[in-house]
């Protein structure tokens, strides 16, 4: 099954671990396929050097992800949907990404983004 992860998501797996830490191992044990845009990998890279300037005892974790989802996951083009969809314009590409791949799940904290995926 192909699965898209929000940038918010992964940061939590990455910088904290709990049920975030859990989707991200069912993903390293290939329980589903992840899927993204380079939209997407560049805003798990930048807001990934965020979080690490906050978290720098969780920096080291941050790029062996990052290069493992690189080079692991499915990476699509995702040009950007006709008009806006989401009220936070970022969460569109998550959107158009999914559309593209025909992956059926967004996980996803963000309250914008499940109110316009769900």
């Amino acid at each position: 099954m192909r699965v898209i992860l929000d940038t918010n998501v992964l940061m939590s797996a990455i910088f904290f671990g709990g049920i975030p830490g859990q989707v991200l191992k069912a993903w390293a044990g290939r329980g589903y396929t992840l899927v993204l845009s380079p939209e997407i990998l560049d805003e798990y890279r930048r807001v990934g050097d965020e979080m690490a300037q906050r978290h720098p005892e969780r920096k080291e974790a941050l790029e062996p992800v990052l290069s493992l989802i690189a080079m692991n996951a499915v990476v699509v083009g995702a040009p950007p949907l006709g008009k806006p969809v989401s009220e936070d314009l970022d969460d569109d590409k998550f959107l158009a990404c999914a559309l593209v791949s025909g992956a059926p799940i967004i996980v996803s904290g963000d309250k914008d983004l499940l109110r316009v995926s769900g």
